[in-house]
């Protein structure tokens, strides 16, 4: 690949790379939704027993694909077949083209120039625009009553998944990452997932569009 790739010295095989231009993403043919990356984000940052700043999505549970439960699921989808049980983490992933950033009206979401997506907590109103935004469910409202969108001003403060930013400022890779068991969750720049997905035999499980919205259109282009 040709274009700049963040820099680190990492623990985990899945974490290829941290810092600036760093991205992370879910590889499905790996997740075994163990919740080891639920428990490591937990601990590591002490977070409430209602507030997951990661969550292990599965779709289509106890159905079993066209080759067994943990067959081929990415490639199944790609042919429009049934993939069968396929576990997901879902968080932050700290978008190119982040839905989120686009719809808060305070700015209290920003996409800084280190690539990181960050929740400013003093321009926050609660108004939970970015929950309907994102495409991905990463934005959590733990001091919201019902969770719903409400009144300006009432759905508490925003808080997600901050990719571990101070971990990575040491050249430590994300505690969900680091921790993963079977390295589904991948921790680099574009080139570098595309690469360890195509030499796992792997593919992405977003689609196009989602792509896009991750890696920006250009890098979005390696995955094809």
């Amino acid at each position: 690949m040709t274009q700049d790739e963040p820099s680190g010295q990492v623990m985990s095989q899945g974490v290829m790379s941290t810092g600036e231009g760093m991205r992370i993403f879910p590889d499905v043919e790996a997740c075994i939704d163990c919740g080891g990356c639920v428990v490591a984000c937990k601990r590591t940052w002490d977070r409430e027993i209602d507030n997951q700043r990661i969550d292990i999505t599965t779709m289509a549970e106890g159905v079993a694909g066209p080759q067994g439960e943990n067959a081929d699921k990415t490639g199944r989808l790609a042919a429009g077949e049934n993939p069968g049980e396929t576990s997901l983490p879902m968080q932050c992933y700290h978008c190119e083209n982040a839905p989120c950033v686009s719809v808060c009206p305070t700015n209290a979401l920003q996409k800084e120039d280190d690539g990181f997506v960050s929740v400013h907590e003093d321009l926050c109103v609660g108004c939970q625009y970015c929950l309907s935004g994102c495409p991905f469910g990463a934005p959590q409202f733990p001091d919201s009553n019902d969770g719903a969108a409400q009144i300006f001003g009432t759905g508490g403060i925003m808080d997600k998944c901050t990719g571990c930013r101070e971990r990575q400022e040491v050249q430590k890779g994300p505690a969900c990452a680091e921790e993963c068991a079977t390295d589904a969750i991948l921790v680099g720049g574009a080139g570098e997932i595309a690469d360890e997905l195509e030499a796992r035999d792997s593919q992405p499980f977003f689609n196009d569009e989602a792509m896009a919205i991750i890696f920006g259109e250009e890098d979005a282009q390696l995955f094809q």
